[in-house]
């Protein structure tokens, strides 16, 4: 029991670092890169545009066909101004994701009349999904009465997974008809759905395991469902 409580602390701790550098690095840059989107403003249709992204503003082009005009037509300062004020600006976008993903608990529902059951083996999985990004942008006051914009990102995306992992194989797990513990390798698959923020990103996934020796056949679980918590990195 300590030895998997060690492994479940190592990968929240892992996990939770390099997300946290991966939350940081997007909100030094508003969450925004450089590329195309669709403007949408309070009194305005969407558009397709063209972002160009730097430290200190965002230009944005008209664009079509996938060219952008040559000349902006709108520039976002990201420091603090003293009159500039904007309405209230969504912008969207959508791309595919590539993320290095974690389950850290899979709750597996009661079967064969033996209680439910919650897993915090050690396990990793890439994910390939479909992200959408809303990026909000609101003029704010700060405590002088000077305006800056302020850029929110709330995205989602849903997708697939797979990957490898380690279970416990028990007496419990194989209705007795293994009188020992050992941990065996499977592979996990399923779909997940993430939520994009600027503070965290995290999801629910559903997925079924294969048990990769000779007693997936007596392994209660093997192919069966289950319910899990996920957090990932992204790699694109």
């Amino acid at each position: 029991m300590k030895i998997r409580f060690k492994k479940m602390f190592t990968v929240i701790c892992v996990i939770g670092i390099f997300t946290s550098c991966n939350t940081l690095e997007k909100a030094s840059m508003h969450g925004l890169n450089s590329g195309f989107y669709k403007l949408k403003s309070d009194n305005n249709s969407a558009q397709h545009v063209y972002l160009d992204v730097a430290n200190e503003q965002i230009d944005v082009y008209h664009h079509k066909k996938q060219q952008p005009d040559k000349k902006h037509f709108l520039t976002i300062p990201l420091n603090i101004s003293d009159s500039i004020v904007f309405k209230k600006m969504v912008l969207k976008k959508q791309s595919l994701d590539v993320d290095i993903t974690s389950i850290l608990f899979k709750y597996r529902p009661s079967i064969y009349d033996l209680p439910a059951q919650v897993n915090t083996d050690l396990n990793i999985a890439l994910y390939f999904g479909w992200r959408h990004d809303n990026y909000h942008i609101m003029t704010k006051k700060d405590p002088l009465g000077r305006n800056y914009n302020k850029i929110n990102n709330l995205g989602y995306d849903f997708g697939l997974f797979a990957g490898p992992s380690a279970t416990l194989i028990s007496p419990f797990s194989t209705q007795n008809l293994k009188n020992y513990d050992y941990n065996g390798m499977i592979i996990q698959t399923g779909i997940a759905g993430f939520i994009e923020s600027n503070v965290a990103s995290f999801g629910l996934a559903i997925g079924y395991d294969y048990l990769l020796n000779p007693d997936r056949k007596i392994w209660i679980y093997n192919n069966k469902p289950w319910v899990g918590f996920v957090v990932g990195i992204a790699l694109n």
